[in-house]
This record gives C-alpha cells, sequence and structure tokens, in this order.
C-alpha cells in the first residue's frame, strides 16, 4: 500500500527499484516492501509504495531518478548514546583490566572517568573537536545521520560548555544531526572528592543553568551506580533539568541495582541506558510510563560483564528496545554501529529485526524523535541508507563488513 502527500509540485528525487525496510510495525518482518520506490521533495519523504502505484504524472516530472537495482534502503541509523567529545585515551587501563584489577577498583583509585576528566580540561576546543570530527566520521560512513553525543568529561562550567560547543559544531559542520546531551553529574569532579551532594548542587545551581542559557542542551542524562550516584541525587538533577522543561534519561543498573531505573521513567525519562542489573520485576515500571530500554553491547563486551539485561521480561512488557554504541574511551571504544547490531544478536540474543529496530525505530524514541526520523513514512525527514545487499539481516550478520552504498541526509545525498 503506497503513502502519499499532496500532489502540489514536482518531486526532487525518486528512488526506483528499491527493497524498502520502512521500519513500521505491520504485518510484514521489518515493514518490507517489494519492488519499491520512494520519493522526496523538500528534504521530506512525500510518497512511498509498490512501483506499479506510482502516480505516472510524478514519476515523468520528477526532476532526479535513481535506479537501486533490487538493493534495501532503511531509514538512516541513530546512535541514541555516545560520548564522542572527549581527550586523551584509556588504553593503559584497558591493559590493567586484563592484569585483574576492576573497572571499580581503576575508577576508585583515580582512574577511569576522573582520569579522562584531566585529558579534556588539558585539550583545547579545536582538538577536541578534530579528535572527535575523525570518530564521528567512522559512524557517518556506515550510514549514521542522527547522534545524540553527552558532555560529562569536563565537570566544571567552562569545560562541560566547552564539551557541548563541540558537539553543536560537529552538528553545524558535519552531514549529521548532532542532540547534545548534559551529563555533568557522571562523576564527581576532582574538586569536589567527598562532597558528592555539593558536587550535584553545583552542577544543577551554576553549570546546567549556563548550559541552558547558552542553548547548549537537548536534554539532561546522569549516572546512577554505586561508583557515581544515588537515586536521591540523580533526582535533584531531575527535578532541575525539569525547570528548564529538559527531557531527561538515565544511565542505570550498569553495575549494582540502584533503583534509578524505575525513578527515572516514573519521572518520565525517554531512556533508560545499560539496564544489566534491572530487576525482571522492575520491566513493568518502565513499559508503564513509555520510556525505552537502551541496550549497550560494546560495554558489555568490553567490560567482559555476565549479567545480561532482561530482555525476556523487556519484550514480554513491550519495552521498545534501542541499541547504541556508547562510544567513550574508558568502557566501549567502538567506532562501529553497525558492529553493535551484531553484538545485540550475538551477546544478547536479540533478533537482526529487533536490532535493526534498535537502531531506528527506538533509537529515536529514545531521543524523543520519533516524529520526525527512525521511520520511512510521508512526511518524516529523508533520512536514509541504501545498502549493498537486499537482506537487512545481513546487517546484523556481517562483522567488519560494511555495505553502506549510499546515504541521504535531509533529502540530499551526502
Amino acid at each position: 500500500m503506497s503513502q502519499q502527500a499532496p500532489l502540489n509540485k514536482p518531486w526532487d528525487t525518486l528512488w526506483l527499484n528499491a527493497r524498502l525496510a520502512t521500519m513500521c510495525r505491520g504485518d510484514t518482518p521489518y515493514g518490507l516492501i517489494e519492488d519499491a520506490a520512494i520519493a522526496i521533495r523538500d528534504g521530506k519523504i512525500v510518497w512511498l509504495g509498490a512501483t506499479d502505484d506510482l502516480p505516472n504524472e510524478q514519476r515523468r516530472t520528477c526532476q532526479q531518478q535513481l535506479d537501486c537495482q533490487g538493493q534495501l534502503i532503511t531509514p538512516g541509523l541513530i546512535d541514541c548514546h555516545t560520548h564522542l567529545v572527549y581527550g586523551g585515551n584509556r588504553a593503559s587501563e584497558f591493559e590493567m583490566r586484563l592484569n585483574g584489577a576492576s573497572y571499580q577498583q581503576i575508577a576508585r583509585s583515580g582512574g577511569g572517568i576522573l582520569s579522562t576528566v584531566n585529558a579534556t580540561r588539558d585539550s583545547s576546543e579545536a582538538a577536541l573537536f578534530e579528535s572527535a570530527r575523525m570518530r564521528l566520521q567512522s559512524f557517518l560512513n556506515e550510514g549514521v545521520t542522527t547522534v545524540e553525543i553527552k558532555s560529562g568529561y569536563g565537570l566544571d562550567l567552562d569545560n562541560e560548555l566547552k564539551m557541548l560547543r563541540v558537539a553543536r559544531a560537529l552538528g553545524e559542520k558535519l552531514p549529521v544531526q548532532v542532540v547534545t546531551t548534559f551529563l555533568g553529574a557522571h562523576a564527581t569532579a576532582p574538586e569536589y572528592q567527598g562532597a558528592d551532594d555539593e558536587f550535584i548542587s553545583f552542577i544543577c545551581e551554576s553549570v546546567l543553568p549556563a548550559a541552558t542559557a547558552a542553548g547548549l542542551v537537548d536534554a539532561v542524562d546522569a549516572f546512577c551506580e554505586n561508583i557515581a550516584f544515588n537515586a536521591e541525587q540523580v533526582e535533584r538533577v531531575f527535578k532541575a533539568a525539569k525547570s528548564f522543561d529538559l527531557p531527561i534519561k538515565l544511565h542505570a543498573e550498569q553495575l549494582s541495582d540502584q533503583q534509578g531505573a524505575v525513578l527515572a521513567a516514573r519521572m518520565g525519562a525517554l531512556s533508560v541506558d545499560h539496564i544489566e542489573f534491572l530487576s525482571p520485576d522492575d520491566v513493568a515500571v518502565i513499559a508503564e510510563h513509555g520510556t525505552v530500554a537502551v541496550l549497550l553491547p560494546g560495554a558489555f563486551y568490553f567490560l567482559r560483564e555476565t549479567q545480561l539485561p532482561p530482555i525476556d521480561a523487556l519484550r514480554e512488557n513491550a519495552v521498545p528496545i534501542a541499541i547504541a554504541s556508547d562510544s567513550n574511551p574508558g568502557s566501549s571504544p567502538v567506532s562501529s554501529l553497525l558492529l553493535m547490531l551484531s553484538m545485540a544478536c550475538t551477546l544478547f540474543k536479540l533478533t537482526p529485526e529487533e536490532s535493526l529496530a534498535g537502531v531506528t525505530r527506538n533509537a529515536a524514541k529514545a531521543l524523543g524523535l520519533q516524529a520526525e526520523i527512525g521511520t520511512l513514512e510521508v512526511g518524516k525527514t529523508a533520512n536514509m541508507v541504501l545498502w549493498n545487499t537486499s537482506n537487512p539481516a545481513e546487517l546484523s550478520y556481517s562483522i567488519g563488513h560494511n555495505p553502506c552504498n549510499t546515504v541521504m541526509y535531509r533529502g540530499q545525498v551526502r
């Protein structure tokens, strides 16, 4: 069945002879439309459906027509959880872990997040932009058209704003939509060691207001964990976010069950991320509030974790499952979202369809952008990828192979 916008002027681009994985819910896996076409005008999808249903006049007058030769088109991929802006790296800590130190031990001894904080503070804005640009380009090469980027390695006023400015600049200078997330409550700053409550006050009363006034914040996140902040402290951050009408999300239940996910869901969070230690009994609360579960297989793999997220309970409660890279220097030095599809299938036992939905439809919902992107539907932004395959399962099946052929971003071939 075709979808069509009003026929008031010629189409800009028509993609013909394609296999469309619309990722819309329906009767067919992946929302597939065989022998299909999709039309773009003014950066939006204006028609899609079976080629035989194309309106003749619009096809004849379309400015550009592209033959996809039976290949697959999906929505542009969305990475809804990254930490792409940072200084330095933590390869030495990787070696320490392989010699027996735990993630928690490294963090408590002054390594972990705080080592990246020091490197980020020492880096210029230009240097941070260039290093993040190179990391981001790897994702763009694989068909990513939207990416979330968090702060959280500055932990003071100047450096948190510096990180957010870099994230904004990436979206302005590269053909990708960047969603900025303020993660000031990522770890307690070195200046506030032993004074977590005072640091939370500083974040809520000084840094977040300044970042918001500068127009640098799209959402607010926090790290609720036994090596970070407790649920009461996170609640203070979320209340501050809500005072600015900013959506919230949470790093929750990665290493232990702190009841952060339940708190976040009840406060209307877009997503709860990691959730390996989320109790299956609490999944119903996540479902009740429409919160997305974001799974991060890269961190699970890199830290050699064994506690699986409650996948069965998420399915039983129809919780939308998103997949993201968690690209960061300490626990997920990942530069491939396609690899995360494979890992989600092999490590978390998702199906290829669930994994692809996790970086399209459900990832859009995790960012609050489901009305604009994430599926191929008339009226949505024309972010889409043409792949050198006709089989959507191949995107999860292949390891180390990039079948991306052509990317369209906001109606323009990238």
